[in-house]
């Protein structure tokens, strides 16, 4: 599968959602919800990347590492392993559900932290790496999953402080080959971009691409339909939307600046977005006279459905169900993890 393979690689609310449907809609290329299968092979223990698990995860390691130290190949032959296991569900699922596509593209967002991993298992993949500046992604993440309690939204997951190191550190370090696209530079040229992504992949432009709306998609899943949902093509209302709701609230403003504040100047740099610059669209609407934005209506389906999310993780307590709540509460966190 290794020549078969497409990673889009970025974080939540990312437009990494806008930028698989585009793809997907392509003669050439399958994709469906997140498959979260890499995510897991990369915590079994053998690079020293799990902290918790259901058993001793610290024997598990040198037990594992022990085994594989004396194999022939030794970790070459743990990573044979590793991709027969993928190669399989990926290749299946493409032959199965892909209608004669030629490439199976996975849009996992957590693939982005256990990115070394990933290039090592399949440095002959295709790799899309989307970037979008930092604060607007932080206000997407928190208006969309907890309807814009920033508060809330960092003490549960603070996804910049996550995905900008990992993600600078494989663009500079350039284990593999990619092609990088800039989400705000993808809206506003979407013909441009594609162009240049689809050469990059080696498949011919497809112009028809750019409106996905045209075009079936496989949903089901964990995957994000938010914003993606209401629109058939890409549009740029949300470019600078996140500057104005900054521009208005100083208390927002001032939590965006505490996490960024801990994010290393290179990496702002590497991301396109460098700290001398990097609250100037914020500063821009606050010299216009910026307002908050208008808020989504109450009665939006998605909207709807991330309120119950946050309430039922807020307020459920361990009871008399048992299992049955603690599968509610997982499933909450990883719908709200997005």
């Amino acid at each position: 599968m290794s020549s078969a393979l497409i990673f889009v690689i970025g974080p939540p609310r990312s437009g990494s959602t806008l930028l698989m449907r585009m793809l997907s809609s392509h003669s050439a290329i399958y994709s469906r919800a997140e498959p979260h299968l890499l995510t897991p092979l990369a915590h079994l223990g053998f690079y020293a990347t799990v902290d918790h698990a259901p058993f001793d995860h610290l024997q598990a390691q040198q037990s594992v590492r022990e085994f594989v130290g004396d194999l022939p190949g030794g970790e070459a032959d743990y990573l044979d392993a590793c991709r027969a296991y993928t190669d399989v569900l990926y290749g299946r699922m493409l032959a199965a559900r892909g209608k004669g596509k030629r490439f199976f593209l996975d849009k996992t967002p957590a693939n982005a932290l256990v990115l070394p991993f990933i290039a090592t298992l399949y440095p002959q993949a295709r790799y899309v790496v989307l970037t979008r500046h930092p604060a607007a992604i932080w206000s997407s993440y928190a208006n969309s999953f907890f309807d814009g309690d920033y508060v809330a939204a960092r003490r549960f997951n603070p996804i910049l402080n996550r995905y900008v190191p990992a993600m600078a550190r494989f663009i500079r370090e350039r284990p593999v080959s990619f092609v990088r696209v800039g989400y705000e530079t993808l809206v506003q040229d979407p013909e441009g971009e594609m162009r240049r992504v689809f050469e990059f992949l080696g498949v011919p432009f497809e112009a028809d691409a750019i409106d996905y709306g045209k075009h079936e998609h496989e949903s089901k899943g964990l995957g994000d339909p938010l914003g993606v949902q209401r629109h058939s093509r890409p549009v740029t209302d949300s470019v600078e939307k996140w500057a104005h709701e900054l521009a208005a609230d100083p208390a927002k403003l001032g939590i965006v600046r505490a996490m960024v504040g801990t994010i290393a100047d290179e990496d702002l740099e590497t991301w396109g977005f460098p700290r001398a610059r990097f609250f100037a669209p914020v500063e821009t609407a606050a010299r216009a006279g910026a307002t908050p934005p208008p808020k989504p209506p109450f009665f939006d389906r998605y909207r709807l459905q991330r309120k119950a999310l946050v309430m039922l993780r807020r307020n459920i307590q361990e009871n008399a169900f048992g299992r049955v709540v603690k599968r509610v509460r997982l499933v909450c966190d990883v719908l709200l993890r997005g």
